[in-house]
């Protein structure tokens, strides 16, 4: 039985109201389509004021270039951006359901300034003075490659064409740029950056370590949904009363303060931030009311 069929029931307040999409994966492709879009309006200044160069930390107080690259994309042609959203678009909503809303976009925003980290300082390192790089494509494979650490047997095509394990896909991308970043090649592509974004997402698999925390925030002003209220209906409490009611002696068990918890960060920050366990608390809690009917 799904969770819709158990005893929770939502109630949203009437009327008609404008609410942004639910997802932060799709929030933060529309986000980066907005910015493309100022891009190709405001030219040239507006993406050389955005854009992460080499020598950004002679300036200390141009810091922010370590973020706001990530939003930007070659205005040249709609290739660059087209391949780095479908690819958010098509995994990150997945790792999303796996993480929580907040925590997916506190991991996609470490994930885009620790790979224009590692990208300055090799580049750095081997003279490359004058160079500059923008693009999500380091988030993007950052979000790939944690989603094949999630579900490394989850299939895909290759080429849309060639069914594949997705770790061998990972494996495929890790490869490929440890040989560009290896070869002396005249591509634009940033392959050390892919390969930061890479490496955070096995340090963020295996410690959780994510310092994009600090910078959730500023997406704060992002469009919502209107959050629906949920209740969890106790067949066995008198009056037909909700098992989250205060004078209802069940609520001071564990199990319901536990519920009473994950109740109050669906009202404060929707459902799609509930994680994997507090997701199966709730068909836990669900089953034992299910016990108590007559």
């Amino acid at each position: 039985m799904g969770l819709d069929s158990r005893d929770y029931t939502y109630s949203t307040q009437p009327g008609y109201h404008f609410t942004g999409p639910r997802s932060m994966s799709v929030q933060i492709v529309l986000v980066t389509g907005g910015v493309y879009l100022l891009q190709l309006l405001l030219k040239g200044p507006f993406t050389s004021a955005l854009a992460l160069y080499d020598h950004w930390y002679t300036q200390p107080w141009q810091v922010y270039r370590l973020l706001t690259y990530g939003f930007l994309h070659s205005p040249s042609g709609i290739e660059h951006i087209l391949l780095n959203m479908f690819g958010l678009w098509m995994f990150g909503r997945q790792v999303e359901q796996r993480y929580g809303r907040q925590e997916f976009l506190s991991f996609y925003l470490s994930a885009i300034i620790l790979a224009g980290v590692v990208w300055t300082v090799s580049d750095t390192a081997f003279g490359n003075r004058g160079a500059w790089v923008l693009g999500a494509s380091g988030g993007v494979v950052a979000v790939l490659i944690l989603y094949a650490l999630n579900f490394p047997q989850q299939k895909v095509l290759l080429y849309f064409v060639i069914p594949i394990p997705m770790w061998v896909l990972a494996a495929f991308i890790v490869l490929s740029d440890l040989f560009g970043a290896t070869h002396q090649t005249e591509s634009n592509v940033a392959f050390t950056a892919h390969l930061g974004g890479a490496a955070f997402a096995l340090i963020y698999y295996r410690t959780g370590w994510s310092p994009g925390r600090l910078l959730t925030g500023l997406f704060s002003g992002l469009p919502s949904p209107r959050k629906s209220r949920l209740h969890i209906h106790d067949p066995s409490s008198p009056e037909g009363h909700d098992a989250n009611d205060t004078n209802d002696t069940n609520a001071r068990q564990p199990l319901n303060e536990q519920v009473d918890a994950i109740l109050k960060k669906i009202q404060a920050e929707g459902q799609d931030s509930l994680t994997r366990n507090e997701r199966l608390l709730l068909e836990r809690a669900s089953r034992e009311y299910q016990k108590k009917r007559p």
